[in-house]
């Protein structure tokens, strides 16, 4: 649900009646993952996506069946090869998804406002609501801040397990479901919950004021990134030169890496390919716990680079982390090809994926998914 973040809040604020379906759990080749919404109001409006188009249809009916019953429903979705007329993903996964009405008297429009106003201020959230379970828990949710504090609740027994796993939701900036048990065993009081991490977005942070940069840049705020480009170099580290960059920053690389916010999310892009930058600032990347570390340069510079840092008193393992030279073989020469190239290697390198081509290779388009959260019994 807060996939849909803030266009739901306009729909709130107009006070609508609602209703949104989200994918709960996903197998097989399964398009979208786990937290993707669609919405759909009474005048029929729909926003959002579940599957890509597979099963949309037959989820907006859900949603259109919850707005008049004040019910909320799971649905699986799969592929049959028995009826060609059946709704079902022609991917072949299979695809679990929730449907919650949000009516005028529904505690979890107050909740959603408040999970609005936190991510417009750029704050962190979590949102954990029923899956499954008793009777006396539909429809019952808990919002957890980054700071702690929390709104709603899913009962007093429940309430601190499903702080602990939207903490570890909010830690990894990923949505999952987890079971949670009270007293310790699996019961009348368990539930299956979707835990739905709202996280500012992840940084990219690249560093050379370059032609290359200004592409790399407009790809990744395509790709949902906050991007930073940094540069010691006055001249040519300017608003005017990268318009689409969050921030654009004048310092020595290696400094500005020491004093900024990374997290296993982030991904820095070194493309100055000069020594006296990129071995100080690489001392300090490959330490980090950082989504991605990759460098310009060619061969012989990736051969010369990693002696330096050799010198410099990196390990073997630190240095197998360093993606050199930065990008996929895409045949590509200009700024926006090498770019795409860059981009790709990033995508690939953070979904698990090999960078071949889809053609021949039989392996599932789609890898399975790993948005479970941790149990607690």
């Amino acid at each position: 649900m807060l996939d849909l973040l803030p266009e739901l809040g306009d729909w709130l604020a107009d006070g609508r009646d609602l209703a949104v379906a989200t994918v709960v759990s996903v197998g097989g080749s399964a398009p979208r993952g786990p937290g993707a919404a669609l919405a759909v109001d009474r005048a029929g409006t729909v926003i959002g996506s579940v599957s890509g188009g597979c099963v949309e249809g037959a989820v907006y009916d859900l949603c259109a069946e919850a707005l008049d019953t004040g019910r909320s429903v799971v649905e699986r979705f799969g592929y049959s090869d028995d009826d060609a007329f059946a709704v079902g993903l022609t991917c072949g996964g299979v695809l679990d998804v929730l449907v919650t009405p949000v009516l005028a008297d529904s505690p979890l429009r107050a909740l959603l406002h408040s999970a609005l106003s936190a991510v417009e201020r750029g704050e962190p959230v979590a949102l954990a609501r029923v899956v499954a379970g008793p009777a006396a828990h539909p429809g019952a949710a808990l919002l957890v801040h980054g700071d702690g504090s929390t709104q709603g609740g899913l009962g007093p027994d429940l309430d601190g397990l499903a702080v602990a796993e939207a903490r570890a939701a909010l830690d990894a900036g990923r949505t999952g479901t987890a079971e949670l048990c009270a007293r310790g065993e699996r019961g009348a009081d368990g539930l299956t919950v979707l835990v739905e991490a709202g996280t500012p977005p992840p940084r990219m942070i690249v560093f050379g004021a370059v032609d290359f940069a200004g592409a790399l840049v407009r790809v990744g705020k395509f790709l949902g990134y906050h991007v930073t480009v940094c540069d010691a170099r006055p001249v040519f580290t300017t608003r005017a030169r990268f318009p689409e960059a969050d921030e654009v920053v004048v310092e020595w690389p290696h400094r500005y890496l020491r004093e900024t916010r990374t997290d296993a999310r982030t991904v820095l892009c070194v493309l100055t390919h000069d020594a006296k930058f990129d071995v100080p600032l690489l001392e300090v990347a490959l330490r980090l716990p950082v989504a991605f570390v990759g460098a310009m340069g060619s061969r012989r510079t990736h051969t010369e680079r990693n002696a330096r840092l050799r010198e410099a008193g990196l390990s073997e393992e630190e240095l197998s982390r360093l993606r050199s030279p930065i990008g996929l073989d895409l045949g590509g020469r200009t700024p926006e090809e090498t770019a795409l190239s860059i981009a790709a290697e990033i995508v690939a390198s953070r979904g698990g994926g090999t960078g071949r081509p889809l053609t021949g290779l039989g392996t599932p388009i789609h890898q399975p998914s790993t948005a479970a959260l941790v149990s607690h019994e």
